[in-house]
């Protein structure tokens, strides 16, 4: 996500800041190059040996006759992205109103004359976060283009974001962001269909692809909406679902401004009529199924011009006659392309496709992750492709 990504730490002095350590080896774990900048404040919280460990690289405590600052984040300086997390309300304030008196809000303050993109994580108590100076600082800056990172409120506190978040926004801010003004629409995961209150009929997948292509799209600046029955996530609006007809309701509401959709969700093919009560078990019993609508057909009839990428899952793992029933899909929907896979990879990290176009196909093996950022970079060349579009 972040590979060959340059990114500058500003450290500031909130209790988060013992944090710090695990955001860089994150944001190295997902290939970034990180060096560190801490206030005098932060050094009190978070040692910068401990920054430099994680970092790798030294640590700037303060500004001199090197101008650091103009190194890191000036003119051609080393970083793409100039990341503080976390922010305290006077960090903020003061990045509103250019003062320099720290390494942080001067490396802030040339980022932004640079055109540097910097990305801010705020943590403080939550009174602080809700006074009206720092909200108006928050305005301000935003106003600039800075991303800001909204904190969980818990306990009484603005805490930091969750790492995945941060993580997200600054591969956002350092993508030249094909998708931006975009919406795209992922569906993800498994439905399940009520037998009785207590019972279900549901299948294996574990929506990591689906979310995977959601974070990619994100990343290249698309709004998204994740359609799953799943929890809420950083890099999307989610729309929670359980069944079948929930999800093909929702993906229609959400496709109806929608520039893209991608159904990677494995959606159920058959439903029942539920029993308002638990069936006692011990009993024969025969479940009388009904075959659920395609979803891609459904959507495909109401947005005749909408690029919707397909899912294909096969057991029988010949690549020939997952090839053919991918194109069958592919030609029947009009989809922009299908990902044609083995049902086998349900559930892992990794997996094994054909990427099928309607002239070609193209295989792909590696993470999922992986997979999303190649499917993202596919729509985003349809839809430059595609305008405009309905």
């Amino acid at each position: 996500m972040l590979e060959g990504v340059n990114v500058a730490l500003g450290v500031t002095g909130s209790i988060a800041a013992v944090k710090t350590v695990e955001l860089a080896h994150e944001l190295r774990r997902r290939g970034a190059d990180v060096r560190g900048v801490m206030t005098d404040s932060a050094r009190g919280i978070v040692h910068p040996w401990a920054i430099e460990f994680a970092t790798d690289d030294d640590v700037v405590t303060e500004i001199t006759g090197s101008v650091e600052h103009v190194d890191l984040c000036g003119y051609d300086g080393w970083a793409d992205v100039f990341l503080v997390a976390p922010a305290t309300a006077n960090t903020v304030g003061k990045i509103a109103g250019a003062v320099d008196d720290t390494p942080v809000t001067t490396c802030a303050t040339t980022a932004l004359g640079a055109d540097t993109p910097v990305v801010i994580a705020p943590a403080m108590h939550e009174p602080m976060y809700d006074h009206p100076g720092v909200l108006e600082a928050i305005d301000t800056v935003s106003s600039w283009g800075v991303e800001f990172v909204d904190p969980r409120i818990e306990e009484g506190k603005a805490k930091i974001a969750r790492e995945e978040a941060i993580v997200c926004d600054v591969a956002r801010a350092a993508s030249d962001r094909p998708l931006e003004g975009n919406h795209v629409v992922v569906t993800s995961g498994a439905t399940s269909e009520s037998i009785d209150p207590v019972r279900v009929l549901t299948n294996r997948s574990s929506g990591r692809m689906g979310r995977a292509v959601a974070r990619a799209c994100y990343v290249r600046g698309a709004d998204v909406t994740l359609v799953h029955d799943g929890d809420e996530v950083p890099y999307a609006n989610v729309r929670a679902v359980e069944s079948a007809a929930e999800m093909l309701a929702a993906t229609r509401d959400a496709c109806a401004d929608a520039d893209a959709l991608v159904s990677a969700a494995a959606i159920g093919d058959y439903t029942v009529e539920a029993s308002a009560e638990k069936i006692r078990s011990g009993q024969d019993l025969t479940l009388e199924l009904e075959p659920t609508p395609k979803l891609i057909d459904e959507i495909r009839d109401e947005r005749p011009a909408v690029p919707i990428v397909g899912f294909k899952a096969e057991t029988s793992g010949d690549e020939r006659s997952m090839l053919e029933r991918a194109r069958e899909t592919l030609e029947r929907a009009d989809l922009a392309f299908v990902v044609a896979n083995d049902a086998s990879v349900m559930g892992s990290d990794r997996t094994r496709t054909l990427l099928v176009h309607e002239n070609d196909a193209a295989r792909y093996e590696g993470t999922k992750a992986g997979l999303g950022d190649e499917i993202a970079d596919s729509i985003a060349a349809i839809l430059t492709d595609d305008m405009p579009r309905n």
